[in-house]
């Protein structure tokens, strides 16, 4: 197995760096259910001692990310598709209530900087879906409801769900996706101000990559 791309940190602010690159990691789907982590190999990918690693595994742990088994052997969670229709259900309501909150403090600044979002790759040699493209896309939306409340929590359940993205992403079905198909509509009904179709819009982006692992009937 190729190791995870993990960035190498900033040492100037070590305990949070080290944690939020490994959050990163996470959440782009670097690592795949039932992947065991090493704390040493960690630590060198990040160019750090295994204080700070040990520190941010504990809070990933906390946040459903890891599970710290019996054995002391760290793993992402098994694949679970009870645990992955949970996640759907989470998301589909919570980023419905943070794209409302959006909606009502959109200003044209926010779609300029979702629409060029789009057309940056963030890595020119990602031949398959771009997932920080797709994260940075949703959160510019998403930070544009200022909600202190609901961006943590969306923020949790894109952590959990990372590990599932990476089996999305090495499936032959999304690699013949329209990749920004809803992103485009999302962007259409936030230009007309149409709250149902950006609702659809959003939905429909959502659901897409779950039905890879678990089609509806």
């Amino acid at each position: 197995m190729s190791a995870p791309r993990i960035a190498r940190i900033d040492q100037s602010k070590l305990r949070e760096n080290v944690y939020f690159a490994l959050r990163d990691a996470f959440t782009r789907g670097e690592f795949a259910p039932g992947d065991t982590v090493s704390l040493r190999d960690l630590a060198e990918q990040l160019g750090t001692s295994m204080t700070p690693v040990r520190e941010a595994v504990r809070r990933l742990v906390a946040e459903g990310a890891l599970i710290d088994t019996p054995s002391r052997t760290l793993q992402v969670p098994a694949f679970d598709a009870r645990r992955m229709q949970d996640l759907k259900q989470a998301r589909l309501a919570l980023e419905a209530l943070v794209l409302d909150l959006a909606m009502d403090r959109m200003c044209p600044e926010t779609i300029a900087a979702m629409e060029a979002v789009l057309t940056t790759h963030s890595d020119p040699e990602i031949t398959g879906p771009d997932l920080q493209q797709n994260y940075d896309f949703h959160f510019t939306l998403y930070r544009a409801s200022e909600s202190e409340v609901l961006l943590p929590l969306v923020e949790a359940l894109w952590l959990q769900y990372g590990a599932y993205l990476n089996l999305i992403i090495k499936h032959e079905e999304a690699l013949r996706m329209p990749e920004h198909k809803h992103h485009q509509e999302i962007i259409a009904a936030l230009k007309s101000g149409d709250r149902a179709a950006a609702h659809a819009a959003l939905a429909n982006d959502i659901e897409r990559s779950f039905r890879v692992l678990v089609p509806t009937p």
